[in-house]
């Protein structure tokens, strides 16, 4: 049997959504790592580079009062910031083994000079970055644009459901069900739910023109697992204004709802891998999402970057070598001990560390691909 792969080539309208979106990534990379800098610096750590972007450098500056590169690179992804005292070969173990072996104890401005706990701080200083972030782009959005709240417009439609079988399409608005106005989104759901098999009326509005459709809710999931009755469409959220301290209140609440949810779903990956995978999204998935996104409008937008955001400071946080909480899990170690890792369980850590990182990426992924391969394209 012969296979032919299907991709789907993006348009330049594309392009341009593609382009914002590594903007957004870049500027939440450069912003993490701008946080480490701010606390190296007022922990009295030299910073040799700190760099926008990543390959040859276009632009450079140094700083007469501290001696800092500011680097502007050729490719705009992401950045990184670079300390006295880190060698970017060697992990957090071992370099501060050698500067102990070295005894300069004299080079205060040397990262591998400072306590455990400012060493501590100026790790973890980068995803902090990224959740403050977050919550000033939830605040912005919110208090901007508005907290977005489902409506009764209908959104993306699923494919061989009653919705679309039916004639519904994106941008109806539904009014009414078997005679009752609607105004509610959550109203609309529990109706629609509760009707598995029951003939349900709606009355739609198609821009000015007012239409009628007989649909049928069929057994699906809600989403949390438990079926419902459902016909196969999302809704759409719109922005509903709110005072500034609701906006804040929200934003809170939505930054911690995205939090545990994140690591239960990470905790998916060990216990029902399969399955979980499926809901996770490597860098292809995350454009697609950023595409459909923008065209949202920038309220969205911006709860997608807070979203963004708040996965890069939980990924950045886990215990794995070659990321912030790996060395700082070292940095732990070492304070409970008083010195150190010994080299021999160093290295068998970061082989272990390696293995789950690879197959982590690997989860992410598979999806992307399959969708690539399937034809569907990036968008």
């Amino acid at each position: 049997m012969t296979h032919q792969l299907a991709f789907a080539l993006p348009t330049f309208a594309d392009i341009g959504k593609i382009l914002v979106f590594i903007i957004m990534l870049s500027v939440l990379v450069v912003l993490h790592e701008y946080g480490h800098f701010i606390v190296a610096r007022r922990n009295g750590v030299t910073v040799n580079d700190f760099a926008l972007g990543m390959g040859p450098t276009l632009l450079k500056w140094t700083s007469p009062r501290s001696g800092t590169n500011y680097l502007l690179n050729a490719l705009p992804i992401g950045g990184y910031c670079a300390m006295k005292g880190e060698d970017g070969k060697t992990n957090e173990a071992e370099q501060q083994r050698q500067f102990r072996g070295a005894g300069v104890v004299h080079d205060s401005d040397n990262f591998q000079a400072k306590t455990p706990l400012q060493r501590l701080a100026i790790v973890v200083a980068g995803p902090i970055a990224n959740f403050i972030i977050a919550i000033v782009l939830l605040v912005t959005s919110y208090a901007v644009f508005g907290v977005p709240q489902p409506s009764t417009v209908v959104g993306e439609l699923q494919a061989k459901m009653p919705a679309i079988t039916a004639g519904v399409r994106s941008g109806d608005r539904i009014v009414a069900v078997n005679g009752e106005p609607v105004q509610d989104g959550d109203a609309l759901v529990a109706r629609i739910q509760g009707a598995v098999g029951v003939p349900l009326h709606l009355n739609v509005m198609r821009g000015d023109t007012p239409l009628a459709f007989t649909v049928i809710p069929v057994l699906g999931d809600n989403g949390t697992g438990h079926k419902v009755g459902v016909l196969g469409f999302r809704r759409v959220s719109l922005p509903h204004r709110v005072a500034f301290g609701d906006a804040v209140s929200r934003s809170f609440s939505d930054f911690g709802t995205v939090v545990t949810g994140t690591f239960s779903a990470l905790g998916g990956l060990f216990t029902h891998p399969a399955a979980t995978a499926a809901g996770f999204s490597g860098p292809v998935g995350l454009a697609r999402a950023s595409s459909q996104v923008q065209d949202a409008g920038w309220g969205a937008y911006f709860s997608f970057a807070a979203l963004i955001s708040i996965s890069l400071g939980i990924f950045n946080l886990l215990p794995i070598p070659a990321l912030d909480g790996g060395r700082g899990v070292f940095i732990l170690v070492e304070m409970l001990r008083g010195k150190p890792v010994d080299p021999e369980k160093e290295a068998l850590v970061h082989v272990g560390g390696f293995a789950i990182l690879i197959a982590l990426m690997l989860f992410v992924s598979w999806h992307d691909v399959s969708k690539l391969i399937s034809g569907q394209g990036v968008f």
